[in-house]
């Protein structure tokens, strides 16, 4: 089949969809590979990222060409996955490759590499985009029944913590016409209390960011039973205060002794973009507006969520077109240098203007944001850090469609 048939790519994708149906997880390599060559690819190959965004971790299989890790910081299938674009590689030797990004909707599942023979034409490269559409997806679904993948992206043992709370995440990134949400939590391996969910309920997003006391497991237990009744309150339909007090009540009821978690529940209207959100002992979102840092008006918070003594106040306030709304836990602001200078709220607020002017993605901001968090205190994590950013109506869904 000669690369560029439209007979080649339909044979490629109603082939592997058919052996998708019954397809282990430690086939998908050696699948893939076998299919991609009914659209004329020489080679193929997928990627997944790490769980700390630092490298591409190849899936092997027979026939599947030997590859080692790639760095997600200077490759170009790192540049595919970076900037959520088909990159073309230089020809050499007869043959041409692209990287195309995995992409689960808006979540960055990893790049899948492409060999063909000569140059390829923007025929093939659509068709490459359309077969690695499906790869995402089975990639996905592979990884809710298997380990496979979840070992492979593994560069050293996880605790139980960071076990539990991974498992009980949402998917990092969501994307819609409307509004871009991401997430990101460090220590990949090592996190305890902080966590992060969302929902999107028709014309609402359902938010949440909380850091449970303490470290270990235990933190991760008291943030668990607080997720489950924030989604079991937010099933329910309740309001923000009715919401953030049936937490407070699970958490007081589950873990006494003085055991909490601070929290900010948030619920955005995606036709108004009203933002409305109630505080339990914890920092106020942040607002970016046209390259400005914009502080929320003062609004009062109760006590952290098992401390509470009375209804939450419920805070609101108007975005505007285009405005990017920070949820985070005290672990990103407090970062500490070697010389005890302080991360802060005006060093966040433009590291994420800097990265907006220069094009990134939200996920992608997120990533280098965590990395320049490490960074700023020598690569020792005195805490748990975790950070939300919404995009309301910046036109940004469209990066997430390649």
């Amino acid at each position: 089949m000669s690369p560029g048939d439209p007979a080649g790519i339909d044979a490629a994708l109603r082939s592997l969809l058919r052996a998708s149906h019954h397809l282990p997880a430690d086939q998908l390599g050696t699948v893939v590979a076998e299919h991609a060559r009914s659209m004329g690819a020489r080679e193929a190959v997928v990627f997944l990222t790490d769980y700390e965004q630092h490298a591409l971790v190849p899936v092997s299989g027979e026939s599947v060409p030997a590859r080692g890790n790639l760095p997600i910081d200077g490759s170009a299938g790192g540049q595919a996955f970076r900037s959520v674009a088909v990159v073309r590689a230089p020809e050499q030797e007869g043959m041409s490759r692209l990287w195309v990004p995995l992409l689960d909707g808006a979540e960055r599942a990893g790049v899948l590499e492409l060999a063909f023979g000569g140059q390829v034409s923007d025929d093939l490269e659509n068709d490459a985009r359309n077969f690695a559409s499906l790869v995402a997806e089975l990639t996905v679904t592979r990884d809710l029944y298997s380990d496979v993948f979840a070992r492979l992206r593994r560069s050293r043992p996880m605790t139980v913590a960071a076990e539990m709370q991974w498992g009980l995440l949402p998917p990092l990134t969501f994307a819609s016409e409307p509004i871009v949400i991401t997430g990101a939590l460090e220590p990949s391996y090592e996190i305890g209390g902080d966590t992060f969910d969302y929902a999107v309920n028709g014309r609402t997003a359902e938010l949440l960011v909380l850091d449970a006391v303490g470290h270990g497991l235990p933190a991760a237990l008291l943030s668990a039973a607080a997720v489950a009744a924030y989604r079991n309150a937010r099933r329910h339909e309740r309001s923000l205060p009715e919401i953030s007090a049936h937490m407070d009540r699970v958490v007081a009821d589950q873990f006494p002794g003085s055991r909490f978690a601070t929290a900010v529940l948030a619920r955005l209207d995606l036709d108004t973009g009203v933002l409305r959100w109630v505080n339990a002992g914890h920092p106020a979102p942040l607002i970016v507006r046209e390259g400005a840092l914009v502080v929320p008006p003062p609004c009062r918070s109760s006590l952290p969520l098992g401390l509470q003594r009375g209804p939450a106040e419920m805070c609101e306030v108007p975005l505007s077109s285009g405005d990017r709304v920070l949820l985070y836990t005290d672990g990103i602001v407090e970062a500490r240098s070697p010389g005890g200078e302080f991360f802060g709220e005006e060093r966040l607020a433009d590291f994420v203007i800097r990265a907006e002017a220069a094009g990134d993605a939200p996920p992608e901001t997120l990533r280098r944001l965590m990395r320049d968090v490490m960074d700023h205190q020598a690569g020792q994590l005195q805490d748990d850090a975790s950070i939300v950013l919404v995009e309301w109506r910046t036109g940004r869904a469209e990066q997430f469609l390649v």
